[in-house]
Protein backbone atom coordinates (compact mmCIF):
# COMPACT_ATOMS: atom_id res chain seq x y z
CA UNK A 1 0.00 0.00 0.00
CA UNK A 2 1.53 3.54 -1.11
CA UNK A 3 0.96 5.88 1.48
CA UNK A 4 1.45 9.74 0.99
CA UNK A 5 4.54 12.01 1.68
CA UNK A 6 3.04 13.65 4.86
CA UNK A 7 1.64 10.02 6.11
CA UNK A 8 5.18 8.36 5.68
CA UNK A 9 6.64 11.81 7.77
CA UNK A 10 4.53 10.85 10.61
CA UNK A 11 5.28 6.97 10.79
CA UNK A 12 9.44 8.16 10.63
CA UNK A 13 8.37 10.72 13.38
CA UNK A 14 7.30 8.22 15.62
CA UNK A 15 10.29 6.24 15.64
CA UNK A 16 12.93 9.63 16.46
CA UNK A 17 13.47 10.21 12.51
CA UNK A 18 13.73 13.84 12.66
CA UNK A 19 11.44 15.30 10.05
CA UNK A 20 10.46 19.36 9.00
CA UNK A 21 7.40 20.33 10.78
CA UNK A 22 4.58 20.53 8.14
CA UNK A 23 0.72 20.72 8.15
CA UNK A 24 -1.68 19.47 5.32
CA UNK A 25 -4.13 21.76 4.23
CA UNK A 26 -6.74 21.57 1.22
CA UNK A 27 -7.17 24.66 0.36
CA UNK A 28 -5.74 28.52 -0.11
CA UNK A 29 -6.84 29.43 3.38
CA UNK A 30 -5.57 26.99 4.89
CA UNK A 31 -2.66 27.10 3.65
CA UNK A 32 -1.93 30.78 4.49
CA UNK A 33 -3.23 29.02 8.36
CA UNK A 34 -0.58 26.75 8.24
CA UNK A 35 2.09 28.60 7.35
CA UNK A 36 1.41 30.78 10.54
CA UNK A 37 1.27 28.62 12.76
CA UNK A 38 4.97 27.18 11.53
CA UNK A 39 6.11 30.35 11.45
CA UNK A 40 5.23 30.79 15.04
CA UNK A 41 6.23 27.40 15.73
CA UNK A 42 9.65 27.56 14.03
CA UNK A 43 10.46 30.65 12.94
CA UNK A 44 10.65 29.81 9.77
CA UNK A 45 9.79 32.71 6.88
CA UNK A 46 10.40 30.72 4.09
CA UNK A 47 8.08 27.14 3.04
CA UNK A 48 7.24 24.50 1.01
CA UNK A 49 4.51 23.95 -0.81
CA UNK A 50 4.34 19.99 -1.50
CA UNK A 51 1.54 18.70 -3.69
CA UNK A 52 0.71 15.22 -1.84
CA UNK A 53 -0.21 12.59 -4.59
CA UNK A 54 1.25 8.75 -4.82
CA UNK A 55 3.86 9.42 -7.33
CA UNK A 56 7.33 11.05 -7.23
CA UNK A 57 8.94 13.56 -9.72
CA UNK A 58 6.54 16.38 -8.60
CA UNK A 59 9.83 18.74 -7.82
CA UNK A 60 10.11 19.02 -11.74
CA UNK A 61 6.98 18.80 -12.60
CA UNK A 62 5.76 21.82 -10.60
CA UNK A 63 3.90 19.96 -7.64
CA UNK A 64 6.60 21.56 -5.12
CA UNK A 65 6.99 25.54 -4.67
CA UNK A 66 9.33 27.11 -2.45
CA UNK A 67 7.12 30.07 -0.99
CA UNK A 68 9.05 33.84 0.78
CA UNK A 69 5.73 35.31 1.58
CA UNK A 70 2.55 34.47 2.97
CA UNK A 71 0.84 35.81 -0.52
CA UNK A 72 3.07 33.17 -2.08
CA UNK A 73 1.96 30.31 0.02
CA UNK A 74 -2.10 31.91 -0.51
CA UNK A 75 -1.01 31.53 -4.62
CA UNK A 76 0.80 28.71 -4.62
CA UNK A 77 -1.38 26.67 -3.06
CA UNK A 78 -4.11 27.69 -5.14
CA UNK A 79 -2.20 26.67 -8.21
CA UNK A 80 -1.03 23.28 -7.15
CA UNK A 81 -4.65 22.29 -5.34
CA UNK A 82 -7.29 21.16 -8.02
CA UNK A 83 -4.17 21.15 -10.84
CA UNK A 84 -3.66 17.49 -12.65
CA UNK A 85 -0.30 16.81 -12.06
CA UNK A 86 1.98 15.17 -14.80
CA UNK A 87 5.07 13.12 -13.59
CA UNK A 88 7.52 10.26 -15.23
CA UNK A 89 5.67 8.02 -12.43
CA UNK A 90 1.58 8.75 -13.76
CA UNK A 91 -0.28 8.36 -16.46
CA UNK A 92 0.11 11.08 -19.21
CA UNK A 93 -3.68 12.66 -17.92
CA UNK A 94 -1.85 12.91 -14.01
CA UNK A 95 -3.96 12.70 -10.99
CA UNK A 96 -5.87 15.45 -9.08
CA UNK A 97 -4.13 16.87 -6.26
CA UNK A 98 -6.49 17.31 -3.83
CA UNK A 99 -3.96 18.83 -0.77
CA UNK A 100 -0.70 20.52 0.10
CA UNK A 101 1.90 19.54 2.57
CA UNK A 102 2.83 22.79 3.63
CA UNK A 103 6.47 22.78 5.43
CA UNK A 104 8.57 24.83 7.13
CA UNK A 105 11.88 26.24 5.59
CA UNK A 106 15.12 23.60 6.40
CA UNK A 107 17.29 25.28 4.06
CA UNK A 108 18.50 28.22 6.61
CA UNK A 109 21.92 30.09 6.69
CA UNK A 110 24.34 28.62 8.63
CA UNK A 111 27.82 27.64 8.95
CA UNK A 112 28.17 24.58 7.33
CA UNK A 113 27.32 24.03 3.22
CA UNK A 114 23.84 22.64 2.53
CA UNK A 115 23.91 18.73 0.98
CA UNK A 116 21.63 16.95 -0.50
CA UNK A 117 21.93 12.82 0.02
CA UNK A 118 19.65 10.20 -1.44
CA UNK A 119 18.72 7.36 0.96
CA UNK A 120 16.47 4.32 0.75
CA UNK A 121 15.73 1.07 2.22
CA UNK A 122 14.25 -1.97 0.66
CA UNK A 123 14.44 -5.87 0.01
CA UNK A 124 17.19 -6.97 -2.45
CA UNK A 125 14.95 -10.25 -3.69
CA UNK A 126 17.62 -12.26 -5.23
CA UNK A 127 19.47 -12.22 -2.25
CA UNK A 128 16.72 -12.29 0.13
CA UNK A 129 17.53 -9.50 2.68
CA UNK A 130 17.31 -5.78 3.43
CA UNK A 131 19.91 -3.26 1.63
CA UNK A 132 20.29 0.44 2.63
CA UNK A 133 20.82 2.22 -0.15
CA UNK A 134 22.42 5.62 -0.20
CA UNK A 135 24.32 7.91 -2.27
CA UNK A 136 26.16 11.42 -1.37
CA UNK A 137 24.64 13.10 -4.37
CA UNK A 138 21.04 13.46 -3.74
CA UNK A 139 18.10 15.35 -5.73
CA UNK A 140 15.81 15.38 -8.60
CA UNK A 141 18.91 13.59 -10.57
CA UNK A 142 19.05 11.15 -8.84
CA UNK A 143 18.42 8.98 -12.08
CA UNK A 144 21.02 9.91 -13.78
CA UNK A 145 23.83 9.69 -10.69
CA UNK A 146 22.87 5.81 -10.97
CA UNK A 147 22.87 6.35 -15.15
CA UNK A 148 26.25 7.95 -15.42
CA UNK A 149 28.55 7.79 -11.85
CA UNK A 150 26.94 4.17 -10.18
CA UNK A 151 30.43 4.67 -8.18
CA UNK A 152 28.35 7.09 -6.47
CA UNK A 153 25.56 4.78 -5.36
CA UNK A 154 26.52 2.37 -2.27
CA UNK A 155 24.76 -0.49 -0.88
CA UNK A 156 24.86 -1.68 2.83
CA UNK A 157 23.40 -5.17 2.84
CA UNK A 158 21.77 -6.13 6.16
CA UNK A 159 22.00 -9.58 7.91
CA UNK A 160 18.65 -11.01 9.07
CA UNK A 161 20.08 -13.18 12.25
CA UNK A 162 21.60 -9.56 13.86
CA UNK A 163 20.11 -6.65 12.35
CA UNK A 164 21.57 -3.45 11.34
CA UNK A 165 25.29 -2.54 13.45
CA UNK A 166 26.56 0.28 13.95
CA UNK A 167 29.46 -0.09 12.40
CA UNK A 168 26.87 0.03 9.24
CA UNK A 169 25.75 3.36 10.09
CA UNK A 170 28.93 4.43 10.58
CA UNK A 171 30.00 3.28 7.24
CA UNK A 172 27.39 5.23 6.05
CA UNK A 173 28.02 8.71 7.44
CA UNK A 174 31.40 8.43 6.43
CA UNK A 175 30.57 7.11 2.68
CA UNK A 176 28.82 9.99 2.80
CA UNK A 177 31.07 12.27 3.66
CA UNK A 178 30.04 13.37 6.88
CA UNK A 179 31.94 14.70 10.02
CA UNK A 180 30.92 16.49 13.75
CA UNK A 181 27.33 17.04 14.80
CA UNK A 182 26.36 15.94 11.38
CA UNK A 183 28.55 12.75 11.61
CA UNK A 184 26.37 11.61 15.04
CA UNK A 185 22.82 12.58 13.75
CA UNK A 186 23.35 10.32 10.41
CA UNK A 187 24.39 7.60 13.08
CA UNK A 188 20.92 8.30 14.63
CA UNK A 189 18.89 8.98 11.88
CA UNK A 190 19.47 5.87 10.22
CA UNK A 191 19.32 3.36 12.71
CA UNK A 192 15.95 5.20 13.39
CA UNK A 193 14.76 4.73 9.97
CA UNK A 194 15.66 1.17 10.12
CA UNK A 195 13.73 0.42 12.85
CA UNK A 196 10.48 2.07 11.65
CA UNK A 197 10.85 0.08 8.26
CA UNK A 198 11.34 -3.28 9.99
CA UNK A 199 8.43 -2.30 12.77
CA UNK A 200 6.20 -1.07 9.85
CA UNK A 201 6.54 -4.04 7.66
CA UNK A 202 7.35 -1.63 4.77
CA UNK A 203 8.73 -2.44 1.74
CA UNK A 204 9.95 0.28 0.48
CA UNK A 205 11.24 3.88 2.08
CA UNK A 206 12.49 5.97 0.05
CA UNK A 207 13.80 9.07 1.08
CA UNK A 208 15.45 11.61 -1.64
CA UNK A 209 16.49 14.50 -0.43
CA UNK A 210 17.83 13.40 2.97
CA UNK A 211 19.44 16.92 4.19
CA UNK A 212 21.96 17.96 5.82
CA UNK A 213 21.13 21.51 7.28
CA UNK A 214 23.92 24.42 7.76
CA UNK A 215 23.81 23.63 11.54
CA UNK A 216 24.19 20.03 10.75
CA UNK A 217 20.91 18.33 11.51
CA UNK A 218 19.76 15.99 9.52
CA UNK A 219 16.44 15.65 7.64
CA UNK A 220 14.06 13.41 6.00
CA UNK A 221 12.73 15.98 3.32
CA UNK A 222 11.05 13.28 1.42
CA UNK A 223 9.03 10.74 2.05
CA UNK A 224 8.11 6.97 -0.20
CA UNK A 225 6.51 4.62 1.76
CA UNK A 226 5.15 1.61 0.42
CA UNK A 227 3.57 -0.86 3.09
CA UNK A 228 3.65 -4.50 2.76
CA UNK A 229 0.04 -5.60 2.17
CA UNK A 230 -0.14 -8.77 3.55
CA UNK A 231 1.14 -7.49 6.49
CA UNK A 232 -1.65 -4.80 7.07
CA UNK A 233 -4.13 -6.83 9.52
CA UNK A 234 -0.93 -5.99 11.98
CA UNK A 235 -1.50 -2.35 11.51
CA UNK A 236 -5.04 -0.98 11.85
CA UNK A 237 -3.69 2.41 12.68
CA UNK A 238 -1.69 2.17 9.00
CA UNK A 239 -4.13 0.50 7.00
CA UNK A 240 -6.90 3.95 7.83
CA UNK A 241 -3.77 5.74 6.10
CA UNK A 242 -5.29 4.46 2.64
CA UNK A 243 -6.46 6.95 -0.19
CA UNK A 244 -8.74 5.17 -2.06
CA UNK A 245 -8.66 8.44 -4.32
CA UNK A 246 -4.88 7.74 -5.54
CA UNK A 247 -5.87 4.09 -6.12
CA UNK A 248 -7.60 2.84 -9.79
CA UNK A 249 -11.43 2.78 -8.91
CA UNK A 250 -11.98 -0.01 -11.27
CA UNK A 251 -8.88 -1.97 -9.02
CA UNK A 252 -10.74 -1.09 -5.69
CA UNK A 253 -13.79 -2.29 -7.15
CA UNK A 254 -12.32 -5.85 -7.89
CA UNK A 255 -10.29 -6.06 -4.04
CA UNK A 256 -14.22 -5.69 -2.44
CA UNK A 257 -14.92 -8.48 -4.29
CA UNK A 258 -11.85 -10.35 -3.20
CA UNK A 259 -10.55 -10.13 -6.83
CA UNK A 260 -6.97 -9.87 -7.84
CA UNK A 261 -6.96 -7.03 -10.55
CA UNK A 262 -4.54 -4.88 -12.33
CA UNK A 263 -5.48 -2.60 -14.83
CA UNK A 264 -3.03 -2.67 -17.67
CA UNK A 265 -2.74 -1.18 -21.62
CA UNK A 266 -3.97 -3.84 -23.62
CA UNK A 267 -6.85 -4.74 -25.74
CA UNK A 268 -7.58 -8.49 -24.31
CA UNK A 269 -9.23 -9.05 -21.49
CA UNK A 270 -7.88 -11.86 -18.88
CA UNK A 271 -9.80 -14.03 -17.14
CA UNK A 272 -7.74 -16.68 -15.15
CA UNK A 273 -7.51 -18.59 -12.10
CA UNK A 274 -4.18 -18.34 -10.25
CA UNK A 275 -1.55 -16.06 -10.94
CA UNK A 276 1.04 -18.55 -12.54
CA UNK A 277 -1.37 -19.23 -15.64
CA UNK A 278 -2.96 -15.80 -15.47
CA UNK A 279 1.32 -14.69 -16.29
CA UNK A 280 1.46 -17.27 -18.70
CA UNK A 281 -1.82 -16.42 -20.72
CA UNK A 282 -1.08 -13.01 -21.08
CA UNK A 283 2.44 -13.86 -22.42
CA UNK A 284 0.32 -16.52 -24.97
CA UNK A 285 -2.05 -12.78 -25.74
CA UNK A 286 1.36 -10.74 -26.15
CA UNK A 287 2.60 -13.82 -28.62
CA UNK A 288 -0.21 -13.46 -30.39
CA UNK A 289 -0.32 -10.54 -31.24
CA UNK A 290 -2.64 -8.74 -29.12
CA UNK A 291 -1.20 -7.16 -25.49
CA UNK A 292 -3.14 -8.00 -22.42
CA UNK A 293 -5.39 -5.33 -21.02
CA UNK A 294 -5.41 -6.45 -17.29
CA UNK A 295 -4.19 -9.15 -14.81
CA UNK A 296 -7.00 -10.87 -13.61
CA UNK A 297 -6.71 -13.10 -10.76
CA UNK A 298 -10.51 -14.80 -9.92
CA UNK A 299 -8.48 -17.51 -7.26
CA UNK A 300 -8.70 -20.50 -6.49
CA UNK A 301 -12.35 -20.86 -4.84
CA UNK A 302 -14.25 -18.60 -7.74
CA UNK A 303 -17.71 -19.32 -7.78
CA UNK A 304 -20.07 -18.20 -9.80
CA UNK A 305 -21.32 -14.55 -8.49
CA UNK A 306 -17.59 -13.91 -8.39
CA UNK A 307 -17.24 -15.23 -11.94
CA UNK A 308 -19.81 -12.51 -12.73
CA UNK A 309 -18.48 -9.56 -11.30
CA UNK A 310 -15.35 -10.63 -13.01
CA UNK A 311 -16.82 -10.16 -16.41
CA UNK A 312 -17.99 -6.73 -15.34
CA UNK A 313 -14.87 -5.35 -14.22
CA UNK A 314 -13.50 -6.41 -17.53
CA UNK A 315 -15.73 -4.52 -19.23
CA UNK A 316 -15.62 -1.50 -17.79
CA UNK A 317 -12.21 -1.11 -19.53
CA UNK A 318 -12.98 0.52 -23.12
CA UNK A 319 -9.86 -0.51 -24.88
CA UNK A 320 -11.22 -4.04 -24.48
CA UNK A 321 -12.04 -6.02 -27.77
CA UNK A 322 -11.89 -9.27 -26.60
CA UNK A 323 -12.12 -11.39 -23.38
CA UNK A 324 -10.04 -14.61 -22.73
CA UNK A 325 -11.37 -16.97 -19.90
CA UNK A 326 -8.62 -19.52 -19.22
CA UNK A 327 -9.61 -21.55 -16.16
CA UNK A 328 -7.56 -25.02 -15.40
CA UNK A 329 -9.86 -26.42 -12.62
CA UNK A 330 -8.22 -27.63 -9.66
CA UNK A 331 -9.49 -26.16 -6.66
CA UNK A 332 -12.03 -24.52 -8.21
CA UNK A 333 -14.74 -26.27 -10.53
CA UNK A 334 -15.21 -25.37 -14.08
CA UNK A 335 -18.55 -26.38 -14.14
CA UNK A 336 -19.31 -23.26 -11.61
CA UNK A 337 -17.26 -20.56 -13.78
CA UNK A 338 -19.11 -21.81 -16.60
CA UNK A 339 -22.50 -21.33 -14.78
CA UNK A 340 -20.97 -17.81 -13.59
CA UNK A 341 -20.32 -17.40 -17.72
CA UNK A 342 -23.76 -17.79 -18.23
CA UNK A 343 -24.94 -15.67 -15.48
CA UNK A 344 -23.09 -13.00 -16.55
CA UNK A 345 -24.20 -12.74 -20.23
CA UNK A 346 -27.74 -13.00 -18.97
CA UNK A 347 -27.78 -10.54 -16.52
CA UNK A 348 -25.54 -7.91 -18.18
CA UNK A 349 -27.25 -8.23 -21.59
CA UNK A 350 -25.53 -7.76 -24.48
CA UNK A 351 -21.98 -8.14 -24.79
CA UNK A 352 -20.61 -6.73 -27.99
CA UNK A 353 -17.05 -7.91 -27.06
CA UNK A 354 -15.83 -11.74 -28.62
CA UNK A 355 -15.45 -14.09 -25.57
CA UNK A 356 -13.16 -16.93 -25.59
CA UNK A 357 -13.29 -19.86 -23.28
CA UNK A 358 -11.01 -22.54 -22.21
CA UNK A 359 -12.03 -24.56 -19.41
CA UNK A 360 -9.92 -27.90 -18.38
CA UNK A 361 -9.66 -29.78 -15.70
CA UNK A 362 -12.13 -30.86 -12.77
CA UNK A 363 -15.75 -30.77 -14.13
CA UNK A 364 -14.59 -29.80 -17.53
CA UNK A 365 -16.92 -31.90 -19.42
CA UNK A 366 -19.46 -30.63 -17.20
CA UNK A 367 -18.72 -26.90 -17.91
CA UNK A 368 -18.11 -27.70 -21.52
CA UNK A 369 -22.42 -29.28 -22.01
CA UNK A 370 -23.62 -25.89 -19.85
CA UNK A 371 -21.78 -23.39 -22.58
CA UNK A 372 -22.88 -25.61 -25.54
CA UNK A 373 -26.66 -25.58 -24.09
CA UNK A 374 -26.68 -21.98 -23.17
CA UNK A 375 -27.02 -21.44 -26.90
CA UNK A 376 -24.35 -18.56 -26.24
CA UNK A 377 -22.24 -16.92 -28.71
CA UNK A 378 -18.30 -17.51 -27.63
CA UNK A 379 -15.63 -19.13 -28.89
CA UNK A 380 -14.25 -22.09 -27.19
CA UNK A 381 -10.56 -23.90 -27.35
CA UNK A 382 -9.02 -27.05 -25.57
CA UNK A 383 -5.39 -26.04 -25.60
CA UNK A 384 -3.97 -22.39 -24.84
CA UNK A 385 -2.34 -22.31 -28.02
CA UNK A 386 -5.77 -22.78 -29.75
CA UNK A 387 -7.19 -19.85 -27.43
CA UNK A 388 -4.02 -17.73 -28.47
CA UNK A 389 -4.74 -18.65 -32.03
CA UNK A 390 -8.29 -17.41 -31.66
CA UNK A 391 -7.34 -13.96 -29.88
CA UNK A 392 -5.12 -13.02 -33.13
CA UNK A 393 -7.81 -14.49 -35.75
CA UNK A 394 -10.41 -12.03 -33.50
CA UNK A 395 -7.66 -8.79 -33.51
CA UNK A 396 -6.62 -9.23 -36.88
Amino acid sequence: MNLHEFQGKSIFKSYGVNVPEGILAFNAKEAVEAAQILEEKTGTNCWAIKAQIHAGGRGKSGGVKIAKSLKEVETFAAQIIGMKLVTPQTSAEGKLVRKVLVEQNIYYPGEEPIQEFYLSILLNRHRGRTIIMYSPRGGMDIEAVAEETPEQIFTEEIDPRVGLQNFQCRRIAFNLGLSGEAYKQMLQFVDALYRAYQASDASLFEINPVIKASDGKIFAADAKVIIDNNALFRHPDILQMRDLDEEDPIEVEAGNYKLNYIKLDGNVGCMVNGAGLAMATMDMIKMSGGAPANFLDIGGTADAKRVEQAFRIILKDPNVKAILINIFGGIVRCDRVAQGIIDAFNNIGQIDVPVIIRLQGTNAREASELIQNSGLKVLTAIELQEAAELVNKILS
